[in-house]
């Protein structure tokens, strides 16, 4: 039992020692096929820096036996002889000056590279490849943008919008770290396992009337509403789904004579008289010929959330999350109608 342990301590000591070869021999054809160890390198400038293994080896926190083995790994690996040893001391060869010089060369490019690994590791450097839906990308995205660029100068924030049903395959297919997506109450929604949801915002709906509609200013139910022209977006949208679905219960079907998925086309229509609206309330932009008024017995809003995958493998996806938390936060504050979560 002791001679074990005896022997463990001196296999642990010769791998502090000599971690790994200088070179690792991947294809059996001599140095062309090997890779350099950056460890036995670095201990190599400083031991010509210093003039002494014993020298180096208390500049770097090893032993004097450690950087001999080291140096010692070198010579086999690149064939030829650093230092002349005698009872004096070490005398680096014209073969270690050229190496040591070559090797601050690479070590400069290598402490470049593990500063970049590093910076992508905390998310500071990289990119974001981002999902929106319009709305959001108008009144959220230049919110948290605005202020995560600012923070993360070397993360490149790449957009792709679309709806929901386009997103989340790319979200799946690992085309998208992020995406800004949306669910309306009474149309049910699940979104898929592998995916993690984090709620943003609350929006309630608004409705739109025609400046000078007999509604306006009032406090009214939904059922008040049957007899009147709709302006909505495309039929199978949730929107217009949820629309459908709360008229239901309120007795009556809307008659809908226009549709858009373009929020500035639905104003458009109210504005000139053809119809009411429902609009979630990020989609609202004051206007003095269009007027609202609230529907009490309402009980449908919209979801805003950010969705992304369990296993996200890009740190910069935090920051980014946190900086749409942020703007939600700020847009709750600001948008009348709006709340956060």
């Amino acid at each position: 039992m002791v001679q074990t342990r005896v022997a463990r301590r001196l296999k642990c000591r010769k791998l502090v020692a000599d971690p790994a070869p200088v070179f690792a021999d991947v294809s059996g054809m001599g140095l062309a096929g090997r890779m350099l160890n950056p460890l036995h390198l670095r201990t190599l400038v400083v031991v010509l820096r210093t003039g002494s293994f014993a020298e180096a080896a208390r500049r770097l926190g090893y032993t004097g036996s450690a950087v001999s083995q080291q140096m010692a790994s070198l010579e086999r690996a690149v064939k030829m002889t650093l230092f002349e040893r005698d009872a004096h001391g070490i005398r680096p060869t014209p073969t270690a000056g050229f190496l040591a010089e070559k090797a601050q060369e690479a070590l400069a490019a290598f402490g470049v590279f593990e500063d970049e690994v590093r910076a992508m590791s905390e998310g500071s450097i990289g990119r974001v490849r981002l999902g929106s839906f319009p709305t959001a990308s108008q009144k959220l995205l230049p919110l948290a943008l605005s202020d995560f660029v600012q923070a993360h100068q070397k993360v490149t924030i790449q957009l792709d919008e679309g709806e929901p049903d386009k997103l989340v395959p790319l979200l799946l297919d690992r085309d998208l770290d992020l995406a800004l997506v949306y669910h309306y109450d009474l149309v049910p929604h699940a979104w898929p396992k592998a995916l993690k949801s984090t709620p943003l915002l609350t929006e309630e709906l608004i409705l739109l009337l025609p400046g000078g509609h007999r509604l306006e200013g009032m406090e009214i139910s939904l059922a008040d509403l049957k007899n009147e022209t709709w302006v909505s977006s495309g039929a199978r949208t949730s929107g217009a789904r949820s629309l459908r679905r709360a008229c239901a219960a309120a007795g009556f079907e809307p008659d809908v004579d226009f549709r858009s998925d373009d929020y500035d086309v639905i104003r458009g229509f109210v504005r000139s008289g053809l119809g009411i609206a429902l609009i979630p309330a990020l989609g609202h932009k004051y206007s003095s010929d269009i007027s609202t008024a609230r529907i009490l017995d309402l009980r449908v809003r919209r979801h805003v959330l950010a969705l992304y995958p369990h296993t996200t493998v890009n740190p910069a996806v935090e920051g980014a999350l946190l900086a749409l938390q942020t703007a939600a936060r700020t847009s709750a504050d600001v948008t009348p109608g709006v709340h956060v979560g």
